[in-house]
């Protein structure tokens, strides 16, 4: 089918909405009608080159929409169906998934790459151009035809727009907090950096009983909305929180520390351990260049005061277990993620909803689809 999509065809330029074509189902496949489409700092990470990807490339992995067609052997999904797109399509059967992290499923390793699982095709065309969408998803278009692995089927009364960032956001964000860090009641929380993966890791601090949940970031109005979330101490930079913390501690430091901006540098590292008890834990949730290998980091201090340091990546869980427990925390209103969207935008202003991801200006932004588009 003809439809249309954001691409990204040369570097450091802007997305683009062209016609593409989109492949109907083989086996093992459903098609979806877009609902809406969450905008992550991973696919602005594609504009840069910090995560590289075959060009030119359909952005876009967080979202939810519809099932439209269904392809052979595709088991528990249907036509008519709401479903929110799996970050990751795991197979359930390799090394990492047998041991339960199925965030790590070996598919990970052509997830850039542009070739279907299916069948090794490429699904997505731009004329001549065979397109690579990002994990094999690409929510930056009205229509996608993808792996059954990569839809996680969700209640018909969940809003489109709050589960597109179920996707990815809320339960990286979240899990970082949970899963990852294993925040306890009563442990003091710094998260720095309060974007939608910040403000999900700052809730998943509260739900877990944190006595002190400190939200770190230079931006007025995120530092304003993370009071809003259950934040209890604020403060623009690590620099700025090292004194207060301190002192607030009895000279203690956090006993969690969670990194969520949205370009990770190695120099982060040395600061956030600073903030960090000893025997703590320092998460490290936000992603940086694949290319940067330098970080600032105190060998000495880091193994005599016993402190950990972990990556996160979806939040240490599985689309297919995490979703359904988000989504029962949100129908339950212990989880906010409505009040995380901050502004929608349709596909043809994608390039002013990162602009205004760039300047701090939403928590979340997330695209919308509807019958002009489909």
């Amino acid at each position: 089918m003809k439809t249309k999509g954001a691409l990204l065809w040369e570097l450091n330029s802007p997305w683009r909405v062209d016609e593409i074509e989109l492949g109907d189902p083989v086996e093992g496949e459903v098609q979806v009608r877009m609902h809406a489409a969450g905008m992550c700092h991973s696919d602005y990470h594609l504009t840069t080159g910090a995560t590289p990807i075959g060009l030119p490339a359909l952005g876009g992995h967080e979202g939810a929409g519809v099932i439209t067609k269904v392809g052979k052997g595709v088991t528990g999904l249907e036509e008519g169906d709401h479903v929110v797109m799996a970050f990751i399509p795991a197979c359930g059967n390799c090394p990492p998934c047998m041991k339960g992290f199925r965030s790590l499923c070996d598919r990970g390793a052509v997830l850039l790459g542009g070739k279907a699982i299916a069948d090794g095709t490429n699904r997505i065309h731009a004329g001549s151009h065979e397109v690579s969408p990002m994990n094999l998803l690409g929510t930056f278009a009205p229509y996608m035809t993808v792996h059954q692995d990569s839809v996680v089927k969700i209640d018909k009364d969940v809003p489109f727009e709050t589960a597109a960032i179920m996707g990815c956001a809320v339960p990286t964000g979240f899990g970082s907090a949970t899963n990852v860090a294993e925040v306890k009641p009563g442990e003091t929380v710094i998260i720095v950096g309060v974007g939608g993966i910040g403000m999900s890791a700052l809730q998943g601090a509260v739900l877990s009983g944190a006595r002190r949940v400190i939200a770190i970031d230079p931006v007025a109005f995120k530092r304003d909305q993370a009071v809003k979330f259950g934040a209890t101490h604020v403060y623009p930079s690590m620099a700025e929180a090292i004194m207060p913390v301190m002192e607030e501690t009895w000279g203690l430091m956090a006993d969690k520390v969670i990194i969520a901006v949205g370009d990770m540098k190695g120099e982060y590292i040395e600061e956030a351990l600073t903030l960090t008890a000893k025997t703590g834990t320092c998460v490290v949730t936000g992603m940086g260049s694949m290319v940067d290998a330098d970080v600032k980091l105190n060998l000495f201090l880091f193994t005599m005061l016993q402190k950990t340091l972990k990556g996160n990546i979806f939040g240490g869980g599985s689309s297919h277990i995490e979703t359904p427990k988000l989504v029962g925390l949100y129908k339950s209103g212990l989880l906010k993620i409505d009040e995380m969207i901050t502004t929608t935008y349709k596909l043809e202003d994608i390039n002013s909803g990162y602009a205004d991801m760039v300047d701090g200006k939403n928590i979340r932004g997330v695209i919308t689809f509807d019958e002009s588009d489909w």
